[in-house]
């Protein structure tokens, strides 16, 4: 799954959700928000900043069940702030002209979402990131290197 598609998905899942001030908003202004929001420099899904905020936190376990196939487990709302940071999160509501809270409860559905998507399944960004460096066979040579 491309990014593009993977924001717009995103998009849709948070105007489909329960808060009435998300229904009505603009997908793609959505897919805007998500893209400054978890995007890196280069314009891909920041994975490592997502995963690094979540062990750093103490979040591990959850990001794990996210990556791959499998149960996703959920992120409250105040986990979401401790990931992302309040400044961004702030950013993202204001982006859309919604409540903290909201931004929040949308965060904390979506998020677990697009991450499993982009990790899961053959053509996945893992995939396509993996097939930067050899596949999983360069990574770990990548990573051994690193450990030297």
């Amino acid at each position: 799954m491309d990014l593009f598609s993977l924001f717009q998905e995103g998009a849709d899942l948070i105007r489909g959700n329960s808060d009435e001030s998300t229904t009505n908003l603009d997908s793609g202004l959505i897919s805007t928000a998500l893209q400054g929001l978890i995007s890196n420099n280069e314009g891909g899904l920041d994975l490592a900043g997502l995963v690094g905020g979540l062990a750093h936190n103490g979040l591990g376990a959850i990001v794990g069940s996210w990556l791959g196939n499998g149960e996703n487990n959920p992120i409250s709302k105040s986990q979401v702030v401790d990931l992302l940071g309040a400044e961004k999160v702030s950013t993202f509501a204001s982006s859309l002209g919604i409540s903290m809270e909201s931004a929040e409860e949308a965060l904390s559905e979506v998020l677990p979402q697009i991450v499993d998507k982009a990790t899961s399944g053959e053509g996945s960004i893992v995939d396509e990131m993996l097939g930067h460096v050899g596949g999983a066979s360069g990574a770990m040579e990548m990573l051994g290197k690193m450990f030297r």
